[in-house]
């Protein structure tokens, strides 16, 4: 099954998440692929945004995935906040190919019998991927192959705006999809799920 967590911007989806793989792991569900954490910094009203990193599961590894071109003396494009397709982020390519080989190794094991399936988890697909079809695109190859041995279930995380997108796409590899929220009721439907 394809669970697609969504909901606004800096809501709290990956810390959510980062809770419910532990407890999943905790009951004998592991994870692979990648979770994106941002870093905060104190300000005097509160906390800022200023990058993300990339965890890569199952090793643990965080590297730095993105900084805010303010901060990383890019400057944000003019169309940054009007047009999905830009970004205020700059993006390490290099971070971009390590998360792309490790998406790589997953789907070379994806037919291995293991005695713990993953649940394979990509923390997020956004316009660079659903719309431009660039970014972690290993990440999409592996996702429309569809469910397999090593991982028979996928969460994937969506902006709002994208679901519909992420929906179609997805479609035909994994039939039915569940939309997910970051609160209780949807952590208990993913436990339903894949904790037996």
């Amino acid at each position: 099954m394809l669970f697609i967590l969504t909901g606004e911007f800096e809501i709290g989806k990956t810390r959510w998440l980062e809770a419910e793989l532990a407890y999943l792991r905790a009951n004998g569900v592991p994870a692979a692929g990648v979770i994106a954490p941002g870093i905060w910094e104190r300000t005097p009203d509160g906390f800022e945004k200023r990058g993300i990193d990339n965890v890569l599961l199952p090793e643990g590894r965080r590297i730095r995935f993105a900084l805010r071109r303010d901060l990383s003396g890019d400057g944000v494009p003019e169309a940054a906040h009007a047009n999905e397709t830009c970004t205020k982020w700059r993006i390490e390519e290099d971070a971009v190919n390590q998360v792309n080989e490790l998406f790589s190794t997953l789907a070379a094991q994806r037919n291995d019998v293991v005695a713990f399936p993953s649940l394979l988890v990509v923390d997020e697909l956004g316009p660079l991927e659903l719309v431009r079809g660039a970014g972690l695109t290993q990440a999409m190859a592996l996702l429309d192959m569809g469910p397999s041995a090593a991982y028979p279930h996928a969460l994937i995380i969506v902006r709002s705006s994208l679901v519909e997108c992420a929906c179609e796409r997805f479609a035909s590899a994994w039939g039915e999809h569940v939309i997910l929220q970051p609160d209780d009721q949807s952590g208990n439907l993913l436990h339903a799920n894949l904790l037996h």
